[in-house]
């Protein structure tokens, strides 16, 4: 990984839990686009699909499926994310955006991590989770 890209072990703890929300929604959103290329290449159908996907419903529902795969470790980044004072959820309830926005923070802290093996292992579980949620 680009030298640029790398960031301290020992600061990540420091870090506002939204903060490493705001990376791990920028991860997992690169990784469901990229990820639908093996599933369609329309255009549309890659935007509704995604949309549909990265929305906090969607992630709020992942993380209750994935929950008890998670380490204690991972769940303590969770619990961190969900407690986070944040603004108010546009479409979804105050949960389901605290949810999904533990979920991020704990991507986040996964990448800045390098911890690109479990990182993978989760967004692809989580991926496979929300589209069978989405597909007939």
């Amino acid at each position: 990984m680009a030298q640029s890209l790398s960031f301290p072990t020992d600061e990540i703890k420091t870090l506002s839990p939204l903060i490493l929300a705001h990376i791990g929604d920028a991860y997992f959103h690169l990784y469901v686009r990229t990820r639908l290329l093996h599933v369609t290449r329309n255009i549309t159908r890659l935007h509704e699909f995604s949309a549909q996907i990265v929305s906090a419903t969607a992630q709020s529902k992942t993380y209750h499926a994935l929950e008890n795969f998670l380490s204690d470790a991972e769940r303590d980044t969770f619990r961190r994310g969900r407690n986070a004072k944040s603004h108010a959820p546009r479409k979804a309830t105050v949960a389901e955006y605290h949810a999904s926005t533990g979920f991020e923070a704990l991507l986040g802290e996964l990448f800045l991590r390098k911890n690109f093996t479990r990182l993978d292992e989760i967004c692809e579980l989580a991926f496979n989770a929300a589209f069978k949620e989405i597909t007939p």
